[in-house]
């Protein structure tokens, strides 16, 4: 008995629930999308870094600056130390009031949108493919997952052949955006 006072038992630990932010006192996590890092601009808006498909976005809610590159228009996608620093940039810079976080849109929208973003990656000059990093600056917009997206992908492919074109090779499923028609 004397032996059992002695032992030292650990508590059950629950997994801590995550902090809310402090702007809307809710947490959000958008499907699809790994938020890495927060920060807060000058008018205390959120600016995240966040991963969907291995490479990082950096994304203003207070003034929709988004980018997955160094530079404008070329340039390597962002490593995380490369997305924290243009994320410290932009909040450092940044005026804008923080604005209402996104709402998830229902499957209707969400399919919409995503038709939507694929027709205007067509090229008028060539077939081009379509990998999902290029859809990683709307996934705020889409909150959805890879799966949900490869899948919507492939059923556009079957409704809209004239757009979009699968093959599946031992490699995985590839997409090619068909080119705009002659005018």
């Amino acid at each position: 008995m004397a032996l059992t006072w002695f032992i030292r038992r650990p508590e059950p630990v629950e997994a801590p629930a995550p902090d809310p932010w402090p702007e809307t006192g809710e947490t959000w996590t958008p499907e699809g999308v790994t938020v890495i890092e927060r920060y807060y601009n000058l008018g205390h808006a959120v600016v995240l870094v966040y991963r969907s498909t291995g490479y990082h976005v950096v994304a203003c809610l207070g003034c929709h600056h988004q980018t997955t590159r160094r530079t404008s228009t070329y340039g390597t996608l962002l490593t995380l130390e490369q997305a924290a620093e243009l994320a410290n940039t932009h909040a450092a810079r940044c005026r804008a009031l923080p604005r209402e976080i996104p709402a998830r849109p229902d499957e209707a929208t969400a399919r919409e949108q995503l038709r939507t973003l694929v027709h205007g990656l067509r090229n008028r000059d060539e077939n081009v493919s379509l990998y999902l990093f290029h859809l990683d600056l709307h996934r705020l917009v889409l909150q959805r997952t890879n799966e949900w997206i490869t899948a919507e992908l492939m059923r556009l492919a079957d409704a809209e052949p004239e757009v979009l074109k699968v093959s599946v090779n031992e490699w995985g499923t590839n997409f090619r955006l068909q080119r705009l028609p002659e005018s």
